[in-house]
């Protein structure tokens, strides 16, 4: 059902799917016919996990017993007795716009060198689009060899959920990928090729790593999804609007969005100082104090 008619991607379906067999196999089997006494003691068996674990796994279970309702397996619904811990959202990590010229710096040099290694192309090629359109990982690796057409700034991606979205893509990213595109048999279905696929997402997490400590930073502070982050938070601090990056970025929810806007406060009043109608005039007239 999650599959068919939810659109879930395959990692919340293996997720999903283990959270359901080790609750299974705490109640011995008995997952289907749990009463609310059978649930809360899930929930005692999780108490020393993480927020977001407990959060996830009431969410499956949710699911499951929803279902089992709407298909008449059940007339009762316990969910009730699941927890309810909420989730505190990490601040995502963020490169600076430094960190992000010295990778294309290194890039640069890579694609003048003599002769020219194709696999610098693709190299340019996915973090090009990676950082300038903010695509997911699992989006980029599995691009048909021609969706990036030349004269369409533009590609429409269907992502979580089954949701399509309008990504742009820029001129610089359309003239990398054509440049790579040239290296890829005609016959390939995959702009990213690989054995008899594409790219996988840890060969991807590893070429990300290796270009970051090449420019001199922590390859633990970045991976593909970080330049997802630092293609939001940059297009915030340049004054994109908020529905328009959610958009975007392919959230269902404004409020997933809502966490780049983690902008220093410095610019924040910078800004408040600079745009709104009193801020010259407050500027201007400055109480000053007299001393006694």
């Amino acid at each position: 059902m999650m599959q068919a008619e939810a659109g879930a991607a395959g990692n919340t379906l293996a997720a999903y799917g283990t959270d359901l067999r080790l609750a299974s196999e705490l109640l011995e089997g008995r997952l289907g016919e749990a009463a609310a006494s059978d649930i809360e003691r899930l929930a005692g068996e999780w108490q020393a996990l993480a927020r977001s674990t407990v959060a996830r796994k009431a969410a499956a279970l949710r699911r499951f017993f929803a279902f089992l309702a709407d298909e008449g397996l059940r007339k009762d619904d316990p969910s009730a007795a699941l927890p309810r811990p909420g989730t505190t959202r990490a601040l995502p990590r963020v490169l600076s716009v430094e960190d992000i010229d010295a990778m294309f710096a290194v890039i640069a040099v890579r694609q003048a060198r003599v002769p020219l290694d194709p696999l610098d192309l693709r190299l340019a090629a996915l973090i090009e689009l990676l950082y300038g359109s903010g695509l997911r990982a699992t989006e980029l690796m599995s691009l048909p060899r021609n969706a990036v057409a030349p004269d369409r700034p533009y590609l429409i991606l269907k992502g979580k959920g089954g949701r399509e979205r309008l990504v742009p893509i820029s001129d610089r990213a359309r003239a990398a990928v054509a440049a790579w595109r040239e290296h890829v048999a005609t016959g390939r279905p995959w702009l990213f090729p690989s054995g008899k696929g594409h790219l996988s997402r840890v060969r991807l997490y590893q070429l990300v790593r290796a270009l970051a400590a090449e420019a001199g930073i922590p390859p633990d502070r970045v991976s593909p999804h970080v330049l997802r982050h630092a293609f939001a938070t940059h297009l915030l601090e340049g004054g994109a609007d908020l529905r328009a990056l959610q958009a975007m970025l392919g959230h269902a929810d404004i409020a997933t969005t809502e966490i780049y806007t983690h902008v220093d406060s410095k610019r924040l009043v910078e800004l408040v100082n600079q745009r709104h109608p009193l801020g010259e005039a407050l500027g201007a007239k400055r109480p000053t104090t007299r001393s006694s």
